[in-house]
């Protein structure tokens, strides 16, 4: 089953409701950035929660989100879009702590408190948003709904999940965002709370092969929901060899001289996807001809 977030109502309508499945997507990140498995989770379930806030956009607007905290990892990047193109990376992929008390990945020892999150959103056609919230747990997913909360007023649940293999691949990874719509009733609210109670790790009804809508029945109740749109989900960058050399057009003359001369070319390694771009000598004389 490929990714896929799925966009949907709930209890009459009174109840938003996103759900992305992401193992693939998360897999294909953590092979890009060779993360290990502390460093995978942390960073998988930032990419889920960066698509789950992205499917609020709409035509070209993107969102990015860049999580800093005090813990090895360093920090943490997003970007996504409404068409659930996905990328980021980890300042260092190579955490591996020792489980939690309760036995699970330490991801919040990964990411160290204190720390922020904070989101930026890019609205074709509009101003700049820019949102941070200080971190509240460093697991991410009480982090995300905090930030929710707090810096856009819009009282949500989520959970993100990453289940890692004991060969550092990614077992199962998704998540679920829940928003209660301005009439939703204390009786609905109560409903979800109980029915989110009951639901166990996210990550385990992905590992068993569920559909986005029977995950959604999960999360709400079966026939309890009417599912709006969904789309594919994918680690995308939009990198590539002609946009790298477009940036050294503004490389200083005295610096490209110096990779002709000194170096005979010029590797870029793109931070998002970690794809790597040779420019040759020739390429680089190219280029600076240019500019002239």
């Amino acid at each position: 089953m490929s990714d896929t977030l799925m966009k949907a109502l709930a209890f009459d309508n009174q109840v938003r409701i996103y759900v992305v499945t992401a193992t693939d997507t998360v897999e294909e990140a953590r092979r890009r950035h060779e993360t290990w498995h502390t460093a995978t989770a942390a960073f998988g379930r930032t990419l889920i929660a960066t698509t789950l806030l992205s499917a609020n956009l709409k035509g070209e607007d993107t969102l990015s989100v860049e999580i800093k905290g005090t813990g090895p990892i360093g920090s943490i990047h997003a970007d996504g879009s409404p068409n659930g193109y996905i990328r980021g990376f980890v300042k260092n992929p190579h955490v591996a702590l020792e489980l939690n008390e309760a036995g699970k990945l330490d991801v919040s020892g990964a990411v160290g408190l204190p720390g922020s999150l904070t989101v930026r959103k890019f609205i074709q056609g509009g101003e700049p948003f820019s949102g941070q919230v200080a971190l509240i747990s460093g697991e991410l997913g009480e982090d995300f709904t905090y930030y929710m909360a707090v810096s856009e007023q819009t009282p949500s649940a989520i959970g993100l999940s990453v289940l890692i293999n004991p060969d550092e691949s990614v077992k199962a990874a998704g998540g679920f965002m829940i928003q209660m719509l301005p009439d939703a009733t204390e009786e609905t609210i109560v409903a979800v709370e109980k029915q989110l109670a009951s639901l166990g790790r996210f990550s385990d009804l992905i590992d068993l092969g569920l559909s986005p809508e029977e995950l959604l029945a999960k999360l709400v109740g079966e026939d309890n929901y009417k599912i709006l749109a969904q789309n594919g989900v994918q680690f995308h960058c939009h990198c590539s060899h002609d946009y790298y050399a477009a940036q050294l057009i503004r490389v200083q003359d005295e610096d490209l001289t110096a990779m002709i001369e000194e170096d005979h070319g010029a590797e870029i390694v793109c931070h998002y996807c970690n794809e790597k771009y040779h420019y040759s000598e020739e390429e680089l004389i190219a280029i600076r001809e240019s500019k002239a």
